[in-house]
């Protein structure tokens, strides 16, 4: 991919402050300068952000109709009624499952859960998950990471005497559905100051106020921490604030006393024995935990991440690791012959969206592909899939474009549709899907920004290798957790050249393993470029280039660091 790198040097006044700041910190302007660009001006504010306190969680009773919630809660376990505890099929929703069932079952025994199956009831409430609940006495079903537009759904369910909780974090509709309660902080009547908690957040929510009435102390919350880290790196929703907090403790809870089966996915990625990060997250537990949802039924997540024997967990895990291959194998599959078709259809590379559709793809894998392509052509993509004589869609989107909203344009010719800015997903009728394609296409085209359909490197700070001290790097390891609205900081080293010992590495020849010396310092710093080799040329030619990177622990060598180049460019002065 072709990036434009942007740089916006900092202002005199900002200069000066990131001095100022950085001497009361101890430390280097430049990551002082990180900070007041993040908005965070003061050494009080600094504190609060490197030091994220679980006390500065926000009151859970401020979010609306959080006391019917617990209230009716109480009620259920005081009159011992059947609970359902039901969410959505992917990391999200799994986790938020398993943190709700995990937390309430300490305290009451009439309870399950339920986690439709992806391929026989689509996403959402289903009608045959609420005959089951009937059949099975349950008059509380406590619905989490989706819900908040099953009107007609839950409306059945009311019918047969089953009230429902919903805690969801998707956009609502403007009628929302007849539950007893329903905790979204995206209500526009909702005023809880912080809008972006995802789904297993809003459960965590639900669960601290239940201890909050009940006098449960908030110590008992604490262990399940680790899955509301798992759930905001794996549905990439804003690192901060509230976020920023769970996320903080969840990471500390996941590296020094993870839950049974978390310790099992982390075993069976060989993970072990290392300091894990979002990207760890991203990368390798979250994809485990979606695979049994995309490949079979995401029940099996769960079972895994509620279970308490370890031996059991691990085979439990091993079985989700062999959905994960598979789900790999479909996934580079059917990604190349998406890209086949856009090669073929000369017309879509130019346009602003690619819309695809192919009768035979895999409704659980169609996510990832849209994924893939959002990435590859840095389009709004959506890659849309036949369910019988219905179509089922997965949208993703580009940096500051919304794709809902585009989705939402189109709504008269939808069956279902619900997500967010970045991702979403929808059902209609396969014969209007041809329509649907014009139309989202022509909205994208009316909508988007050119900087839009850019892929855009965005640069903190321009610094030497010799800036790159153990101090810095360990300073930087303080910004983390890293995520939407606080990136990992990516850095601009000009007129680095090779040391002569580069080389290209991986299966297919596709990554760069770098060894740079810059022209102001004697330091050689380890890199490695992913999926860059088409730059190995230029750079074993000994002219100078520019490179942009994160700055990583070097998981070779204790105490190293190493560069992940994220993009290479020749020297201007070249």
């Amino acid at each position: 991919m072709h990036f434009k790198w942007n740089y916006t040097p900092s202002t005199t006044e900002q200069t000066n402050a990131a001095k100022e700041l950085g001497e009361k910190l101890n430390m280097s302007p430049t990551l002082a300068s990180l900070l007041i660009h993040r908005g965070i001006t003061t050494e009080s504010a600094a504190k609060r952000f490197f030091r994220p306190q679980l006390s500065d969680l926000i009151n859970p009773f401020l979010m609306k109709d959080m006391d019917i919630a617990v209230d009716r809660l109480n009620d259920a376990m005081g009159r011992k009624e059947r609970i359902m505890v039901y969410g959505d099929y992917d990391v999200d929703g799994c986790t938020a499952v398993a943190l709700v069932y995990k937390f309430l079952r300490q305290f009451y025994s009439n309870i399950d859960y339920y986690i439709p199956d992806r391929y026989e009831e689509g996403y959402g409430v289903s009608k045959k998950a609420i005959d089951h609940a009937k059949d099975t006495e349950v008059k509380l079903i406590i619905i989490l990471d989706c819900g908040i537009k099953a009107n007609d759904e839950i409306s059945y369910a009311k019918e047969l005497g089953i009230d429902f909780i919903i805690c969801d974090h998707h956009v609502p509709d403007e009628k929302m559905p007849p539950a007893v309660a329903i905790l979204n902080p995206k209500r526009p009547d909702d005023t809880y100051p912080f809008k972006n908690l995802c789904g297993c957040g809003v459960g965590f929510k639900f669960m601290q106020a239940f201890a909050k009435n009940n006098n449960i102390p908030f110590s008992r919350l604490i262990p399940l921490l680790d899955f509301c880290a798992v759930s905001i790196a794996a549905d990439l929703v804003p690192v901060v604030e509230e976020n920023r907090i769970l996320a903080f403790h969840g990471l500390k809870q996941l590296n020094q006393n993870p839950s049974i089966g978390l310790k099992a996915i982390i075993d069976i990625c060989g993970l072990n024995g290392r300091e894990l990060s979002m990207s760890d997250i991203i990368f390798k537990i979250g994809p485990r935990i979606n695979a049994s949802g995309r490949m079979e039924n995401g029940r099996e997540s769960v079972n895994l991440l509620v279970e308490r024997d370890l031996p059991t967990a691990l085979l439990e895990a091993k079985h989700i690791d062999e959905y994960n291959e598979k789900r790999k194998d479909v996934d580079r599959q059917m990604t190349d012959e998406a890209n086949q078709i856009v090669e073929r259809l000369e017309s879509q590379k130019h346009q602003n969206s690619i819309v695809l559709y192919d009768e035979h793809w895999k409704k659980g894998i169609i996510g990832i592909v849209a994924s893939r392509l959002t990435e590859i052509y840095y389009r709004p993509t959506i890659v849309i899939t036949q369910d019988g004589e219905l179509a089922t869609g997965s949208a993703r989107s580009v940096a500051g474009f919304d794709i809902y909203s585009a989705i939402k344009s189109c709504s008269d010719l939808l069956l279902n549709f619900g997500g967010h800015t970045y991702a979403a997903g929808l059902t209609l009728k396969w014969k209007d899907v041809k329509e649907f394609r014009i139309r989202l296409q022509q909205y994208v085209d009316e909508h988007i920004q050119p900087e839009q359909t850019e892929a855009i490197l965005n640069i903190d700070a321009l610094i030497d290798f010799k800036d790159i001290t153990k101090k810095l790097h360990n300073d930087l390891k303080r910004f983390a957790p890293f995520g939407p609205g606080n990136q990992k900081p990516l850095f601009c080293t000009k007129n680095v050249f090779d040391f002569g010992t580069s080389k290209v590495v991986g299966r297919e020849q596709e990554h760069i393993k770098l060894e740079l010396v810059d022209s102001k310092s004697n330091n050689v710093m380890n890199g490695i470029a992913f999926g860059q080799s088409d730059s190995a040329r230029y750079i074993k030619s000994k002219r100078s280039f520019d490179i942009a990177y994160t700055i990583e622990d070097n998981i070779f060598k204790r105490g190293a660091v190493q560069l992940q180049i994220e993009g290479i460019r020749p020297s201007e002065d070249e």
